[in-house]
């Protein structure tokens, strides 16, 4: 059909090439830009990440101090936070290059089909960083922080009335930010479960049925992920299971509204098929008409 027909017309490699050398000069001159910006305020970005354990400290009557144990980690907690950050900025940036270099070469049904979901995962990536930031980085900090202990406290007399040995949190600034990216990056990511699956599922190369099937399988893996991707916390992994888990469901059922609108769409051309032929009313009625004969 003329109205599903590729945009532009073939052109040679060398065109191509050039392209993607434009589009990869341009993606990295705004990661290098946005990274640069980072770096210029990486101060009150690192003092954001750290109100949660600030906060959790607070909580415990404690001041909140990070230590530089050696003597260049503040340098590359700035760094850090600059590649972090400019990824972050840079990223629809990227998207949008990669959008231009493919684009060309899609049908315009597929473009209208790959357009919401590269819209969708960069906004299912910071819903997931958000969660993990105000939700999941202050329980685990409460818990971490719950194995502290008081020690020993002097009696009038200034004598000790008890040998208690004081466990006091005393943290890394570069050790702090890594763990708070982790938690961040690994929510971000789990988080683009639906787009990935509802987008392989619009490619055909998996189904709700599938899905569902494999349910038990999807658990162990996502325990196995929790355990990998989290501090070794019993909350946290919960956390991330529960989450996870919830977003494999919902999967199950944009890929199954994804396949009812297909199936409507081919009923509508004509070209819809039951996959299993038992189940057509019309072959039953011949099997039994078959079985009846002498």
């Amino acid at each position: 059909m003329k109205s599903d027909e590729i945009d532009d017309s073939s052109a040679p490699l060398i065109e191509h090439l050039a392209e993607l050398r434009t589009r990869l000069i341009y993606s990295v001159s705004g990661f290098v830009v946005a990274m640069v910006a980072c770096f210029m305020v990486w101060k009150p970005v690192f003092n954001f990440l750290t109100q949660p354990i600030c906060s959790a400290l607070a909580a415990r009557g404690q001041d909140c101090g990070l230590y530089l144990i050696k003597l260049q980690e503040g340098f590359f907690v700035a760094i850090q936070i600059s590649l972090v950050g400019g990824i972050a900025l840079s990223f629809p940036l990227i998207a949008f290059q990669m959008w231009r270099f493919v684009a060309p070469g899609l049908y315009r049904s597929e473009k209208r089909a790959f357009l919401p979901f590269l819209i969708a995962s960069p906004f299912m990536f910071f819903l997931g960083a958000a969660f993990a930031y105000y939700v999941v980085t202050p329980l685990a900090f409460d818990f971490f922080l719950g194995f502290q202990q008081v020690g020993a406290i002097p009696a009038e007399g200034g004598e000790v009335t008890s040998q208690t040995a004081g466990v006091t949190f005393h943290g890394s600034v570069q050790e702090y930010l890594s763990l708070t990216i982790k938690f961040v990056l690994a929510f971000g990511l789990c988080f683009q479960l639906p787009v990935l699956l509802t987008l392989m599922g619009k490619a055909g190369l998996v189904s709700s049925a599938g899905l569902a099937t494999t349910r038990k399988y999807a658990v162990v893996g996502i325990l196995v992920l929790a355990a990998l991707v989290t501090p070794p916390d019993v909350i946290t992994q919960i956390i991330l299971f529960v989450v996870v888990y919830g977003l494999y469901e919902i999967s199950i059922l944009l890929v199954r509204r994804v396949e009812k609108k297909r199936e409507k769409e081919l009923r509508e051309q004509g070209l819809w098929f039951e996959d299993d032929p038992a189940e057509d009313p019309l072959m039953k009625e011949f099997d039994r008409s078959e079985d009846a004969r002498p």
